[in-house]
């Protein structure tokens, strides 16, 4: 009985949480949330609902805009996993005659019944089974199912079980079955209730409001939800939100002056999310399938001008800049290009090796004692473009080596190690990284200056970012793209090109 006290209790605070992260965003004037509900919606994606204006609404997979969404959560005191069939079960959600499955084609109906424009999310802390098919399906980048791999293969096949499973417990068809999937959604990127009170913190700070320390063992925004539910307040727009704020005293005081804070985003971090720091944020992720990008010619057509529009229209509203990147190393590269030396602008990029932190070219003395870069310099051929190779997270030499077997254009490649050795900490900071920056530089000098130049980078992002800032006395140059997922080249291949 004690248990399920507590898993109740946790389960309220979780639910309480989400709509905290969510109406947050009621501050932000660039923000599209229309309002924040909670408790108010279809049953069972009634625990948080957030409506959007047209205008700037968030994307689906498939580049429809959302203009609400449904979310049950679903909190769990200990560890576990969940497959496919449990979606068809009642007492996966707490129920005893409704499943899930059967929840979401109701408000499917109800809401989205052409498939478009409204998403029903849970949110859990559990995980798929390890050999379930729901792992695979599960697109990190949306939190939205993959769902024409659903319609492969046949009736004895993985997907062709489950589809009967889902398309006979909800009494359809295979079309009917596709729409209700296309507005599902699973996010698993909340593990623990500190990750949540760490980014609720991170969106707090952003919008002005009251911060919790990681100290205090109780979290005041819990208790706060509940009297509001008992008063039978649920929904709130941005005046309603911010009249509560202040009503409440939930304004934090006078702060330092502003820093734009901008983040791009090009794939989805399985946890962190980064618009809760950013003021605004440039979401890419549509652009891409995984990691790749959907038109290959999409890096200068689509990606470099929308990026270099929002960076420079960002840095015209102060002096001093924060960038948060979940992004390829082309687009870390990329930025450092837009705001170069010349951009008169102070710049911090943020680091997530061993906690978050910002780091800046002159963020800490140098020390001597951190490592320099070692340099070789390998004859390939009679090309007349140069080939780098960066290792300072990882030893990238032999795969970029296999990778220009048969690219007759590159005469040379340098070899760039670290003297103490790669690995995930050995930039130590902001200076560390500048000055590894600029002696990549010196020696990419010393070599005639190639028609193009080809990078293959394996380092932090602030150490990509501060060498893109020198992209100008570098000449042109290729950034190239590692399959880190593995499926499909299992080498590199070309990004962002800058001339």
């Amino acid at each position: 009985m004690a248990d399920q006290v507590v898993a109740r209790q946790q389960g309220d605070d979780f639910q309480a949480r989400i709509f905290w992260l969510e109406a947050a965003n009621l501050l932000r004037d660039e923000s599209p949330v229309r309002m924040v509900m909670y408790e108010t919606g279809p049953k069972a994606f009634d625990d948080v609902v957030v409506d959007y204006t047209r205008e700037g609404a968030p994307q689906d997979h498939f580049g429809k805009p959302i203009l609400r969404d449904h979310k049950q959560c679903k909190w769990h005191v200990r560890p576990g996993d969940f497959g496919f069939n449990d979606f068809t079960v009642p007492e996966f959600i707490g129920g005893t005659s409704v499943s899930f499955l059967q929840r979401a084609r109701a408000a499917q109906l109800a809401h989205a019944p052409s498939g478009e424009g409204a998403r029903f999310h849970l949110v859990t802390n559990w995980a798929p089974k390890d050999k379930d098919p729901l792992r695979k399906l599960i697109l990190n980048q949306t939190n939205a199912l993959d769902i024409d791999p659903i319609f492969v293969g046949g009736p004895n096949s993985m997907m062709g079980r489950l589809r009967a499973l889902w398309g006979e417990h909800l009494q359809i068809d295979d079309d009917e079955l596709r729409r209700v999937l296309r507005t599902l959604g699973v996010n698993l990127r909340i593990r623990s209730g500190e990750d949540l009170r760490e980014q609720l913190n991170d969106r707090f700070a952003a919008v002005g409001m009251s911060t919790i320390p990681r100290d205090e063992a109780g979290f005041g925004y819990d208790d706060l939800i509940k009297k509001l539910h008992a008063q039978g307040r649920k929904q709130f727009d941005r005046k309603s939100f911010r009249e509560l704020v202040n009503d409440e005293k939930l304004l934090a005081g006078p702060k330092d002056p502003p820093k734009t804070t901008i983040g791009v985003r090009s794939f989805m971090h399985p946890i962190d999310s980064i618009e809760a720091r950013a003021t605004t944020t440039l979401n890419l992720v549509p652009y891409f399938d995984g990691r790749f990008l959907k038109d290959e010619a999409g890096w200068e057509t689509d990606l470099f001008p929308a990026l270099k529009s929002f960076v420079l229209a960002e840095a015209q509203k102060g002096d001093h800049m924060r960038l948060i990147l979940d992004a390829h190393v082309s687009l870390a590269f990329a930025i450092g290009s837009i705001l170069n030396a010349k951009a008169g602008k102070s710049i911090e990029v943020e680091q997530r090796t061993n906690g978050r932190r910002f780091w800046s070219r002159n963020d800490v003395p140098i020390d001597p004692s951190w490592s320099g870069i070692d340099a070789t310099v390998e004859e390939l051929g009679a090309g007349c473009d140069l080939a780098v190779a960066i290792g300072l997270t990882h030893d990238v030499a032999p795969m970029v080596r296999e990778f220009l077997k048969d690219k007759a254009d590159i005469g040379k490649l340098i070899v760039i190690r670290l003297s103490g050795g790669a690995s995930g900490a050995s930039v130590k900071s902001g200076s560390h990284a500048m000055k590894l920056a600029e002696e990549v530089v010196a020696t990419i000098r010393k070599e005639q200056r190639p028609s193009m130049l080809h990078l293959f980078i394996a380092a932090p992002n602030g150490f990509t970012f501060f060498l893109g800032q020198h992209q100008p006395v570098l000449g042109p140059a290729t950034v190239y793209e590692w399959d880190f997922e593995g499926t499909r080249s299992k080498t590199y291949s070309k990004g962002l090109t800058l001339r």
